[in-house]
């Protein structure tokens, strides 16, 4: 015998008898062709009458889940055609890799939107609450950009103008600032997933996002397997001693650096947040300094070592006009110590 029918009534609101248990149905009815007709919405209420009547209040507005018309020209519509697109495959791996961590957070975001409706005014917005990390602004830009224009040529989408055209350009007349003394010392105070992972962008030179992902087998004595993002390739290097001692130091949770579980590192994202925590409790002072800033100390010290050109690229993977750039900072440096020295 079947248990009794709960006794919540409400308009259009039904009870069906399913798989041993009584089901609540929004349930609406029409006429149709002389034809009477009819449409039922699960509730999922998990034996909850304040859930349940929070759904059927969404099914009576039209704004349940079930009710919702699926845009034909979605960004995630876009995304997942422009995946799939054999030009799409020609990218570097590192390229493919950058635009699908920005098209991920769009799809999070407003993956089931038009994309049609997006305006020139929601872009800049968006770039706005990044004005601090232009590269992650010009790769927002970028994404939105390609998709945009992949629509048009590619899906033939009725598009209007691309929103995002001309904007978040990346300009190189605000280079990195290497990190000065007085932050490294500071290190000691930052949560552990920063103090990890600014010791390995800072002794091996890599990007932020192949440090922060870095797999404990990549450090085996002295040589270390390091990754070049932009290359896509994985280079042996020497590891210097203070790497080397610092690693040995950390106790293994999983098979990274950073794990996030026992096979998972954390994504760049998580770490750049606490690192940004940490440094707005350095004060103002610290502000001009991110975790690119490290790769670019790196140069400086080895500079200031006496390493050349080809050895500091050799290193940090980096191009000449930037090895070239930072070093003249080394040198500065170097021959005002040497100058001031003079002076006592």
């Amino acid at each position: 015998m079947n248990p009794p029918k709960p006794r919540i009534t409400k308009p259009r609101l039904v009870w069906r008898w399913t798989r041993g248990k009584w089901v609540p149905r929004h349930r609406v009815t029409w006429t149709e062709a002389g034809k009477q007709r009819s449409k039922e919405i699960t509730l999922d209420w998990k034996g909850d009458p304040k859930e349940l009547d929070r759904l059927y209040w969404l099914a009576q507005g039209g704004k349940h889940e079930a009710q919702k018309t699926r845009e034909r020209y979605s960004w995630r519509a876009c995304i997942e055609a422009w995946r799939v697109d054999p030009q799409s495959a020609k990218l570097a791996l590192s390229t493919r890799k950058q635009y699908r961590r920005v098209m991920d957070v769009i799809m999070e975001k407003n993956g089931d939107k038009d994309m049609r409706r997006t305006t020139r005014q929601a872009v800049k917005a968006a770039l706005a609450k990044w004005s601090d990390m232009p590269r992650k602004a010009s790769r927002y830009a970028q994404t939105i950009s390609l998709l945009w224009n992949f629509a048009a040529r590619e899906l033939d989408w009725p598009m209007g103008p691309n929103p995002a055209a001309g904007l978040g350009a990346h300009r190189a007349a605000n280079p990195y600032k290497p990190w000065p003394a007085w932050m490294i010392a500071k290190l000691g105070t930052a949560p552990e997933s920063v103090r990890v992972a600014a010791n390995l962008i800072r002794y091996t030179g890599q990007r932020p996002t192949a440090a922060i992902t870095m797999r404990r087998d990549q450090i085996d004595g002295d040589w270390m397997t390091v990754v070049d993002e932009k290359g896509g390739q994985e280079l042996e290097v020497y590891c210097p001693a203070p790497l080397r001692s610092f690693a040995t130091g950390l106790t293994p949770r999983g098979a990274h650096f950073i794990p996030r579980n026992l096979t998972q590192p954390v994504g760049y994202d998580a770490v750049e947040r606490a690192f940004r925590a940490w440094r707005k409790s350095l004060g103002d002072k610290a502000l001009p300094y991110s975790l690119h800033g490290l790769r670019k100390l790196a140069i400086i010290e080895l500079a200031e070592a006496g390493a050349s050109d080809a050895e500091i690229q050799a290193v940090t993977g980096q191009s000449a006009p930037i090895v070239a750039y930072y070093r003249v900072k080394a040198s500065r440096r170097r021959l005002s110590k040497a100058a001031q020295e003079r002076r006592t």
